[in-house]
């Protein structure tokens, strides 16, 4: 009968056991994989890399496609590294300005022209450090500096030249040039670059070893491919960074720049769920977190990070929160946190390859993020 008893006891261990997966998993993801699996057919992106947080938990990590459309192109994986373009904003230029806010050797309401003094000509010593941030300086959203400069001087000489389309403060309008500006503020005053800030602050300490600027060429064969720049007219050797700005600049910018996997992504995100803390160490306080990823007033924006639309779409898709905050990536890339249902969806992709005239993911961002809703319930 012992003998009986032990057996009948594993048995219903290891179906105990076969059984936690699907309960781990939280949900049910095959909606998910099939809604990319059509993406992939109809040309969306060559690949991606997905993963899912809930609770606490990374409930679903997977990469579909290849590199590129070719056959024989190597198949993408959750190690694949992307181009994350204008992710670099949130996760590079803010999250070193939170550091600094809190830690007090950045004044958010103080102007520009305190830290980079030829910032205040041409009408604009009234903008501030959270105008910046909050992409309501009134500079202008976007020039090919590559056609008039030729060194990363040039390009804050223009930028400090430049006039305001705007009064601070009174119009949202997304600016590159205002976190073009943020990176230089931030290496005015730390007295290092925004790489090695980057890096010593967050990639180390939270293990992320492929999220970097201008990624050695050993890594070339696991980075996923933008769009060929025919337009590149300097002898210097073009960096791969897919934005012109961020090459201009060197490859390290505050508005562009980083390469990074979903994996790398995670324990960051993570961190921000948590309220700053991540395997027990702190990088903010919990009220600096709130403080740069809550809404005020009816803003369409936090500080430095996107705010899903409190009326018309959202790249967020309809199942998400107002609450939610989040970013987008030119390239093809997102991340999009809610705290109410503690969720988040990191998304990266190469949608720009071979062009970035596919803009077939603007209708594939909203639903990705219902499917995810729709999985975990």
């Amino acid at each position: 009968m012992g003998i009986r008893r032990t057996i009948s006891i594993m048995l219903l261990a290891a179906a105990a056991a076969l059984a936690l997966p699907r309960q781990a998993a939280a949900g049910d993801f095959r909606p998910l994989e099939t809604l990319v699996e059509n993406a992939l057919r109809e040309g969306v992106f060559p690949g991606t890399g997905i993963a899912v947080i809930h609770r606490g938990k990374t409930i679903f990590h997977k990469a579909f496609g290849r590199q590129t459309y070719a056959a024989a192109s190597p198949a993408a994986d959750t190690a694949t590294i992307y181009d994350l373009a204008s992710l670099t904003k949130p996760v590079v230029t803010t999250g070193i300005v939170m550091q600094l806010v809190e830690r007090d050797s950045l004044d958010l309401d103080a102007p520009v022209s305190r830290y980079l003094p030829a910032f205040a000509s041409r009408g604009k010593q009234s903008v501030t450090v959270r105008n910046l941030m909050l992409h309501n300086s009134g500079l202008r959203a976007h020039t090919l500096y590559h056609k008039t400069c030729r060194t990363p001087e040039e390009v804050f000489q223009a930028i400090d030249a430049d006039t305001l389309l705007s009064t601070p403060g009174v119009r949202t309008l997304y600016s590159d040039l205002g976190f073009i500006t943020l990176g230089r503020i931030v290496e005015t005053v730390t007295g290092r670059t925004l790489d090695a800030n980057f890096r010593q602050r967050f990639a180390l300490p939270l293990g992320m070893r492929h999220a970097m600027f201008n990624p050695p060429a050993s890594l070339l064969g696991s980075i996923a491919p933008t769009e060929q720049d025919t337009t590149w007219h300097f002898r210097t050797k073009r960096p791969l960074v897919h934005d012109q700005n961020a090459a201009l600049l060197g490859g390290v910018a505050g508005h562009a720049g980083l390469f990074s996997t979903t994996g790398d992504l995670v324990p960051y995100i993570r961190m921000l769920m948590q309220g700053g803390t991540y395997e027990g160490k702190q990088y903010f306080t919990p009220e600096t977190v709130r403080m740069f990823t809550t809404r005020t007033g009816r803003n369409s924006r936090a500080l430095g990070w996107d705010l899903r639309s409190l009326e018309g779409p959202s790249s967020a898709g309809t199942a998400f929160s107002t609450s939610s905050w989040g970013h987008l990536g030119f390239t093809g890339t997102s991340i999009w946190i809610d705290p109410e249902k503690d969720l988040a969806v990191i998304m990266l992709s190469n949608r720009v390859h071979p062009t970035s005239d596919n803009i077939k993911i603007r209708k594939f961002r909203p639903l990705l993020h219902d499917t995810v809703v729709q999985c975990i319930k």
